[in-house]
């Protein structure tokens, strides 16, 4: 098994590919080892000392370190608990649930253009956060201001504050004339 690395724009997380299916759909995001509980592979890549968050996609692992510890350092150990993981044959999660779509349900008389926010968020800018080994899930819309969720490489990476403003905001203002604003929201 090769597993490959990737740097994102947030210098404290680093995407691992491992070339096989992580999830067969929607993200998993555990910001700290006791959401662990229903990863078996969340909570071995959380045995490596100075891992502070895991998050993960379709083909992807997202690890987060704690400030003072170097990739150097750790990253050999997170590749070999991938690694032991995959080769134990034991599964990605345990039970029902884990894995998230990820969009926030709403109802009510912004429903239409809440769809449209979900559209774009799904068509347009989900994709792209992916690749940066992160997850944008929509958790609200309030009098004009969409709040998202940021997970992964997304959840304190420097520039989030940057993609929210300048990017999604940009994007949703630009085809959606009832939002107003982009706020995200720490779960």
């Amino acid at each position: 098994m090769f597993i490959q690395t990737e740097s994102t724009p947030n210098p404290a997380t680093l995407k691992f590919l491992p070339g096989q299916t992580v999830l067969d759909m929607g993200t998993a995001d555990f910001p700290n080892p006791d959401a662990a509980g229903k990863s078996p592979l969340a909570a071995r890549i959380f045995g490596v000392a100075g891992v502070t968050g895991v998050f993960f996609g379709t083909d992807f692992v997202t690890v987060t370190k704690a400030e003072a510890t170097a990739w150097d350092h750790i990253k050999p150990a997170i590749l070999g608990a991938i690694m032991e993981h995959y080769q134990s044959g034991a599964p990605v999660m345990e039970g029902e649930g884990g894995a998230s779509g990820g969009h926030a349900e709403h109802s009510g008389e912004d429903a239409e253009i809440v769809g449209q926010i979900k559209t774009l968020l799904d068509t347009r800018v989900r994709p792209a956060v992916a690749q940066d080994g992160g997850d944008i899930t929509f958790h609200g819309f309030d009098r004009g201001v969409v709040y998202l969720h940021m997970k992964g490489a997304c959840a304190g990476c420097p520039s989030s504050t940057l993609t929210l403003k300048m990017g999604i905001e940009n994007l949703l203002r630009h085809y959606i004339p009832e939002v107003l604003e982009v706020r995200p929201v720490n779960l």
